[in-house]
């Protein structure tokens, strides 16, 4: 009986482990979508800025 015991703890042990795993996953995810649609949201408003042109130069062979 107390290997079953024992075996029951770590099957919850790791059942725990998964979850937290998933929630930090799942935050991550989250930050990464957030970041990436406040980059589009800025993107179209430089979208007419020097940042993003051509230099005027051309380039020497």
């Amino acid at each position: 009986m107390h290997e079953y015991e024992l075996q029951q703890l770590r099957t919850s042990d790791l059942i725990r482990r998964a979850d937290h795993e998933r929630l930090v996953r799942e935050a991550a995810r989250a930050r990464r979508a957030a970041r990436h649609q406040a980059n589009t949201d800025t993107a179209e408003h430089e979208s007419h800025s020097r940042l993003f042109r051509r230099p005027r130069s051309a380039r020497t062979a």
